[in-house]
């Protein structure tokens, strides 16, 4: 009798390893295809040639899609886990969520943060320096040649990083029970280095967000039909369509000789066609996508914000009164036993939608910033360089993701796998400067956003617009035509 519970008790141990790794393959094939026409629709088609190039373009294609695959999964984690949560609260015992259990949670944050490394460390260099690659001279040219000087490369890479980690492990802590735990490379060094990683990910979540959180409402408010408030639109499109008018005829007047003026012109003709289709896509719009739309979604916008803001600010009071408020405290219950909300599932929706609404504002300041700006993305217009750089970009900030989610108190969420092994996360005092900055660097830019038109006009009234004293960055609205196609005044 105990032999056949036994060999039972094996046999629905094989059957939940095999569903669940099944269920993992369906959702990473899923993810897998998305970014694949992701990032084709992207890709510079004239890379597209048939020769050796192209199939190292093809094998770096494969290997930033996989990369892309991988971010998507960590973002989408948390809120996965958050939401399996709730369900399982709901329904304990249906028979139909029986495969939704704590161990395929796990497993896939296992699996999250092992594919993490696996893309940073090895598949992301091996990519770049097979894109870059020509073999070492005297060797036979070819795709040997090429993965053999990739292979040294990467060689001479681990030794840089290792040497690069050791020396700071020297200068922070120079007890020898951590130095020769470095050599421990999968228990230790691997982790220690990711943690590190994440930490960097971390600090640039803390520059790009903020930044983001204010770009989106410029950002929508191009994508979307303003009102149109003391606005003649008939009167816009009439100008507007002499103007094209009369830049076609110059056009048409000038010589084929002079190269240089026809290609300003033809830009110029562009722009006010351009111009134009928005002028008119505004004149098509109904009254309720002009009047109600807008200012709905710019409402949602702030009380976001405001919320992401609010929660933060509660966490400092938490981190400052309660212990168990830090990122590595104490474990809370497992999946399925308690709510990770206050407010339950209503309080659970609310946290997906911040996660979401964080990564969108982390993505959109991180291209905002001067120093990314050129990383931006064209479509059929983007080098597998550029595609390799965005990629490595966008896994570092989904890693960091359910880190700065967490220890910016957005959730309660106790982080499993590797994401809740790091160092740092037990600090007190960079957690908590952490939080302090998120809100105030928040704070700051919102207001900077929300009073640019009054200094504008200030700095105008006092005669110091001449020194360039006002910011001129791409979201000034006094000095250009909006997308909708009339200039912002105060």
């Amino acid at each position: 009798m105990e032999g056949q519970d036994e060999v039972s008790a094996r046999e629905q141990h094989f059957h939940s390893q095999v569903r669940e790794s099944t269920i993992c393959f369906l959702l990473f094939a899923i993810l897998y295809i998305v970014s694949y026409f992701i990032i084709t629709r992207y890709k510079r088609k004239s890379d597209e040639q048939e020769d050796e190039d192209a199939i190292v373009n093809r094998i770096s294609l494969f290997l930033s899609t996989f990369t892309l695959a991988v971010s998507a999964g960590a973002v989408l984690l948390l809120p996965f886990s958050i939401i399996s949560n709730e369900i399982l609260l709901a329904f304990p015992q249906n028979y139909y969520i029986q495969w939704l259990n704590g161990s395929l949670i796990h497993g896939l944050w296992n699996l999250a943060s092992l594919f993490s490394n696996l893309c940073l460390f090895v598949l992301m260099p091996f990519a770049f320096f097979f894109l870059e690659s020509e073999g070492f001279a005297g060797l036979k040219k070819g795709i040997r040649a090429r993965v053999l000087e990739t292979l040294v490369m990467l060689l001479l890479l681990a030794l840089l990083i290792l040497g690069m980690v050791w020396v700071a492990s020297a200068l922070i802590d120079s007890d020898a029970a951590s130095m020769e735990s470095l050599y421990d490379l999968w228990e230790f060094y691997l982790p220690y280095l990711y943690s590190c990683i994440s930490l960097m990910g971390c600090l640039l979540l803390l520059l790009c967000t903020p930044v983001g959180l204010s770009r989106m409402f410029t950002v929508m408010g191009q994508l979307l039909v303003k009102p149109a408030i003391l606005e003649d639109l008939d009167e816009q499109i009439y100008i507007i369509t002499l103007e094209e008018e009369a830049l076609q005829r110059r056009l048409h007047g000038l010589s084929s000789s002079v190269e240089y003026n026809i290609m300003e012109l033809e830009q110029e003709l562009e722009n006010v066609k351009t111009l134009k289709t928005k002028l008119e896509r505004r004149k098509k719009a109904s009254a309720w996508e002009r009047n109600l739309v807008y200012p709905a979604v710019m409402v949602l916008l702030l009380f976001e914000t405001s919320i992401s803001v609010l929660l933060v600010a509660c966490n400092i009071l938490c981190l400052l009164v309660d212990e168990t408020a830090m990122p590595k405290g104490t474990r809370g219950p497992g999946i399925g036993s308690a709510s990770l909300s206050t407010f339950g599932f209503v309080g659970a929706a609310l946290e997906i939608i911040l996660i979401f609404y964080l990564m969108v504002s982390s993505v959109v300041g991180f291209y905002s910033l001067r120093f990314f700006g050129n990383f931006t993305p064209k479509k059929d217009d983007t080098t597998m360089t550029k595609i390799i750089g965005n990629c490595v970009s966008i896994l570092v900030l989904s890693s960091a993701l359910p880190v700065m989610s967490r220890t910016l108190g957005i959730t309660r969420f106790d982080l499993l796998g590797d994401f809740g092994r790091f160092n740092w996360l037990g600090n007190f005092y960079i957690v908590l400067s952490y939080n302090l900055l998120f809100a105030i660097v928040t704070t700051l830019c919102l207001v900077r956003k929300f009073t640019s038109a009054v200094r504008e006009e200030l700095f105008k009234a006092l005669g110091l617009h001449k020194l360039h004293l006002s910011d001129t960055s791409r979201d000034s609205e006094t000095a250009k035509p909006s997308a909708n196609g009339h200039q912002k005044a105060l």
